[in-house]
This record gives structure tokens, C-alpha cells and sequence, in this order.
């Protein structure tokens, strides 16, 4: 209600006319789907009674869906749009003991001793 002001139109997101036109949309398209695949042919009659329950059940469940959405919705802070980011140089970063940081790191793993296999097993 703060994004309202006296005179001036409201932005889509806090208008009503755009979940509205989203559950109507949806709406027309479930009504023209069940009215062709419920009848089972066009030797049939066509089912307006399925085609309209189908139609108000998907305009009131995208009008919840739309509603909900747009009422969750809130504004980043400020703040997060401004700054450098984090970890923007792929140089390697040591810790304070000397060694490197992160699970993988080069001198992290010791090399098998001569004569030893790639298991460490000793080989014949």
C-alpha cells in the first residue's frame, strides 16, 4: 500500500488487472480444451458443462496462484545492488597456517614413495 499514490495509475504488480487478465487467459484456454476433448468426437455433442467447470476451476486456482505470488513479492535491499561481489579473482587464496585453502588444493595430497604403485601398494 505504500507504492500507492493519489491520482497516479497503479504499477502492474500492485494492480489487479494483471492477475486477472493471467486466470482469464487460462481460463479460455482450459474451456476451449475440455470443450474439444470432452466430447469424444464431432459426431458427439460438445460438453458445455465440463467446458465451463473447467474453466472457473483454472480461473480460480491461477487467481490464487497470481495472488499469492504478487503479495510474497518484496524489493531487494538496496544495499545488495552496490559493492564489488565476493570472490571476484580466481587466484588461489592461502589461509593464515601457509597452506592453500578449499578440498583439492595443490600440496594437500603427498605423492606415493618410489617402486610404490598409484594405490600405494608396493609393486613386484
Amino acid at each position: 500500500m505504500a507504492d500507492q499514490h493519489q491520482g497516479k495509475p497503479r504499477k502492474m504488480r500492485t494492480s489487479v488487472k494483471g492477475p486477472l487478465m493471467f486466470s482469464a487467459f487460462w481460463a479460455v484456454v482450459a474451456f476451449v480444451a475440455v470443450l474439444i476433448f470432452a466430447s469424444g468426437g464431432s459426431a458427439r455433442a460438445p460438453r458445455f458443462d465440463l467446458a465451463f467447470t473447467a474453466a472457473g476451476i483454472a480461473f480460480i486456482v491461477t487467481l490464487v496462484i497470481a495472488a499469492m505470488l504478487s503479495m510474497s513479492y518484496k524489493e531487494n535491499a538496496e544495499h545488495l545492488g552496490k559493492g564489488s561481489g565476493v570472490n571476484l579473482s580466481s587466484a588461489p587464496k592461502t589461509s593464515p597456517h601457509g597452506g592453500s585453502r578449499g578440498f583439492g588444493a595443490p600440496g594437500t595430497q603427498n605423492p606415493p614413495a618410489s617402486g610404490d604403485g598409484t594405490d600405494g601398494t608396493p609393486q613386484r
